[in-house]
């Protein structure tokens, strides 16, 4: 049986809202309209939303059986609330946010109005263009919502191509950190080797890096911590020392436009490595002193 068709209204066509949209249309639902604030989210919208009316918030609410909510996620308290405000909502409605920091608890003034409020976050970065919607077949998409509301949220996010996991109220927080932790600062990860790498005149850093990181992820993504190798994981306190005074080399003769944070960086995530590296404790030990820039003392001599 083919589920009902609805008229959505987005309001944010920014680079996850438009690509939602877009997903939904071609499931065939109707885009009522979009909302977009932005000149890019303007462009956006005409490229994947192609006529798709823009127009406003109170507009959309009035027209639409379904709102889609895609803003930043410290907008999406007052949204809702503002919504709510207005009166407008004629109850039944179908309220969906993409946050995933948050649950449905934030869309409470908007249930209070009667609207069904559901939680849909993919586990993806957007790029905002149509390469996005091949990405979403078969991306994991976090969900919330009441346990009577969950097959929707579940069917939604089967049309949209994902795989739905459950995610309580409570652990959204947990949830989205773990994924912001480990996709955005994988970016300042790679973006810090690309500048050292550059340093050293290499034309293409992100080329050079790409087969290294390529196995390190996918090695990773399989096995965890064990996948770890390198300098702490075989206990080289001699190697770690010579990075430390490169990386810090580096940091102090920085050109123009970088950031200088590099060494910072390595210490950090070495001593994370360094908990999970298998290593005689004397030389644990001495790699510890060195991210902690301790001198060492008479037992590691």
């Amino acid at each position: 049986m083919t589920p009902p068709r609805l008229g959505i209204g987005v309001i944010g066509a920014g680079r996850v809202g438009a690509v939602l949209g877009a997903a939904l249309r071609a499931e065939g639902h109707a885009l009522t309209g979009a909302y977009a604030v932005s000149d890019a989210s303007r462009e956006r919208a005409v490229q994947l939303l192609p006529g798709v009316p823009l127009l406003d918030v109170p507009a959309l609410v009035e027209r639409s059986e379904m709102l889609l909510l895609a803003v930043p996620d410290d907008q999406l308290g007052p949204l809702a609330a503002g919504i709510a405000a207005t009166g407008l909502m004629p109850g039944g409605q179908l309220v969906v946010h993409t946050s995933g920091r948050y649950g449905t608890e934030v869309l409470a003034p908007l249930a209070e109005a009667g609207s069904a409020t559901l939680a849909i976050h993919p586990a993806m970065t957007f790029t905002g263009t149509r390469t996005d919607l091949a990405r979403l077949v078969g991306c994991p998409m976090g969900i919330t919502a009441s346990p009577e509301l969950l097959p929707i949220a579940a069917a939604l996010v089967v049309e949209l191509g994902g795989e739905a996991t459950v995610i309580a109220e409570g652990d959204r927080s947990l949830y989205h950190a773990s994924l912001a932790h480990a996709a955005n600062h994988l970016v300042v990860l790679v973006d810090q080797a690309r500048e050292a790498l550059s340093r050293l005149g290499i034309a293409d850093p992100g080329a050079y890096l790409r087969p290294l990181l390529e196995a390190a992820l996918d090695e990773s993504l399989r096995h965890g911590g064990k996948a770890l190798t390198g300098p702490v994981g075989r206990g080289d306190a001699g190697t770690v020392a010579a990075h430390l005074e490169a990386l810090e080399d580096l940091d102090g003769t920085g050109a123009p436009g970088e950031h200088g944070d590099t060494s910072a960086t390595y210490r950090a995530l070495a001593s994370a490595a360094l908990r999970r590296a298998r290593i005689p404790e004397q030389s644990r030990s001495a790699i510890r002193d060195l991210l902690e820039d301790r001198p060492p003392t008479e037992d590691d001599r």
